[in-house]
């Protein structure tokens, strides 16, 4: 039987959470991920890890952020909700502490409303601009505020000192635009350091 429109999204959820925790992008139960479905939002639970998710492993809430059923939602869900508020063509959303993109946040920027230097075309393709936002303590209300104050000022961005949120139409994309992120981020500091040892060797 083919699967239903829920049933698919939560399979491509499934799916994509493994790819991200079996390639390192994620780890324990720190990355999250939603997305919507007839008006509600559905989002990882707390404490899960993307490794080994299950259908039971989703929250319902209201688009207001109201806990409807499943299990407890996760903290970070202010962030998901602010960007769905933004766009109405944002359908899914995806946040991890991936590597590269948490490095590249700890670094002091000139432009914060753009901090990954484009390199290769497809960051810009696959987002656009990747701004910073200032860091406050994961799932506290002045990580949620800084949030909002950098919504418009971005395509993508990532959380200093912590790492990515990407949203896109469905969770696929979302998926290939945190790991295009993840890659530009990955070349910018390859070649930060490449450029380090050619300065140290003249």
């Amino acid at each position: 039987m083919p699967l239903t429109s829920l049933e698919k999204k939560i399979s491509d959820a499934i799916w994509i959470g493994k790819a991200l925790f079996d390639r390192d992008k994620a780890t324990g139960s720190s990355a999250n991920m939603s997305f919507i479905h007839e008006g509600n939002i559905y989002i990882t639970g707390s404490g899960t890890c993307f490794g080994n998710l299950t259908k039971e492993d989703f929250s319902v809430t209201s688009r207001d952020g109201e806990h409807l059923t499943g299990i407890k939602p996760s903290k970070e869900l202010p962030l998901h909700k602010t960007l769905y508020d933004k766009d109405d063509s944002i359908q899914a959303v995806i946040h991890t502490h991936s590597f590269y993109s948490t490095l590249w946040s700890c670094l002091k920027h000139e432009n914060e409303r753009d901090i990954i230097p484009s390199y290769t075309p497809y960051l810009k393709m696959k987002i656009g601009t990747i701004g910073l936002v200032p860091y406050g303590k994961p799932g506290s209300e002045t990580l949620f505020q800084y949030f909002k104050d950098r919504l418009h000022d971005s395509d993508g961005y990532i959380l200093q000192n912590h790492g990515p949120v990407v949203g896109d139409k469905d969770l696929l994309s979302a998926f290939y635009a945190l790991e295009e992120l993840e890659e530009s981020a990955r070349i910018a500091w390859e070649l930060r350091n490449d450029q380090k040892r050619a300065n140290l060797i003249t």
